[in-house]
Order: C-alpha cells, then structure tokens, then sequence
C-alpha cells in the first residue's frame, strides 16, 4: 500500500514568495496533494486558479487563525471572541468549497493570561460542534488537533489527544475526526504505536515532521519514521499523510528522504 503524502506548502517550498507559486513548485517535485495553513492573505480567485492550472489536489485548510502578529492561533475556545469565530467560519467554508478542499482543521487558540479552563472547553465544544454541522452539507470533515505545549504553542488550549478524543467522542458527529500528528503527539504523549492504534478510528488526516527541530522526517531526530510508515500500512492507513515540517534547506534538496526510504510522492 502506497502512502498518500501531502505537501504543506505553508512551510515548505517557501522559497517561493506566494502560496500561489508554490502549488505549481510542489506538483514539480511530483506532490499530487497539497495542504496550507491560513489561505487567508491572498486573494482566493489565484490560489484556485494556481491550484487548478497546477492539478493538485487540496487536502486540508485551518479555520481563520485570528490576528496572527499578536499571537493569536485560532478562536474556537475562545469566549470573547464568539462573534469572530462564526462570521470567520463561513470564510473558512467559502475557501474550502473554491479550493475543493473537504478537510477543515478548526483552531482552538491561545489561553488568556485571565484563564477559565471550564468557560473555554464549553466554548470550544459549542464551536466545533457548530463547525461540524455547519461542513455537513458541504461534505466536509472537522479536524481538531492537540498542539505541543512544550515547543510550539505555549498556551495552546487543546494539547492532550487524550481529551481531544474525549470531546470528539461527546460531540459524537460523523463528520468530527482527530488530525495526529505525530510531531505533536511525540513531544507531549510520545507511546506513538499505541497512541496510534487506539485513536486510529477516530483519525481523519496524519501530519508529520522531525522532533525536535520540525525538520524533514528523516533520520536526524526522535522519531523512526520507516517504522512509522511501516505502521501504517500494517494497520492499512488509508488517509492522507502530510508533511507539516520545515525545510532544514532547500525544500527540493530536502525531499531526498522520500528516495531514501523507498517511498514515492
């Protein structure tokens, strides 16, 4: 079974300026799927156009990230900021549908300094439910995804995949799924071969990259990722795999792991 990998032209390719550009560099180096963060900053009529004129397929987007300069990484748990987080949701529904896009990973943003553990969690299951309903009719799945407190996202709400599971399986829609990524679960859960055999069932979308350094899944960090795509075949993965790292170099020069292993894009 071949692994489906996607390229997330946020962070790679960043050679190019433009995440238009970098939908025709990522089908160069032979990538049928893409991924992007926030195609928020760039007019929506050329990163279609871009897409089409490339023939990639768009696999996920996040939901609108906030006010990204002062910190913020999404808005679903956040109380004060409800107003926001619905107008932005219909956004994230319109570049979804431009870009055929049939994944949305919902956000949950940063915990305030003035923290309410309780008023957040009920704020962020009452938007992701509202999210999941709202991409039923559009066939879209919602993705939540527990971030590393440690490295990445110091005040993070969502950072246990146990409680991510948790939520998935109270809100208990069809269209809800967890988005793993192993760079993330690494850092906080690590126990990556159990972890991922018990939650695969809930499993929508797979991301990857280095630990520590969120470089190119190769041999220079914690994680064995042979065995890891090893795994996943054995327990017939057949989802989409993408590459959420940060190009230590040169992003073509950096893609000499896909050879390496004996995998193809």
């Amino acid at each position: 079974m071949s692994i489906k990998f996607s390229a997330n032209i946020t962070m790679m390719f960043s050679e190019l300026p433009t995440l238009a550009e970098r939908y025709g560099a990522a089908k160069a180096a032979g990538f049928k799927y893409v991924e992007s963060a926030f195609p928020y900053f760039e007019p929506l009529e050329s990163l279609r156009d871009a897409k089409e004129k490339a023939g990639v397929e768009q696999i996920v987007i996040n939901t609108w990230p906030g006010d990204l300069k002062k910190g913020d990484v999404g808005l679903a748990a956040l109380p004060d900021r409800q107003q926001e987080f619905e107008s932005k949701l219909d956004l994230a529904i319109k570049t979804a549908k431009a870009l055929n896009c049939k994944r949305i990973h919902v956000m949950a943003g940063m915990k305030p300094d003035n923290c309410n553990e309780a008023e957040m969690e009920s704020t962020y299951i009452k938007n992701v439910t509202m999210a999941a309903k709202k991409f039923q009719p559009e066939g879209i799945t919602c993705l939540i995804e527990p971030l590393n407190s440690r490295i990445t996202a110091p005040r993070y709400f969502l950072t246990d995949v146990n409680k991510a599971v948790e939520i998935i399986k109270k809100i208990n829609l069809p269209n809800l799924k967890l988005q793993f990524d192993f760079f993330h679960i690494q850092i906080m859960e690590g126990n990556l071969t159990k972890t991922l055999e018990k939650f695969l069932p809930y499993v929508g979308h797979i991301q990857i990259a280095q630990v520590p350094d969120r470089g190119e899944p190769d041999r220079q960090g914690e994680i064995n990722f042979p065995y890891v795509f090893d795994l996943l075949r054995k327990l017939n993965y057949d989802g989409f795999v993408g590459l959420e790292y940060k190009p230590r170099g040169n992003t073509l020069d950096g893609l000499k792991w896909i050879k390496e292993y004996g995998l193809e894009v």
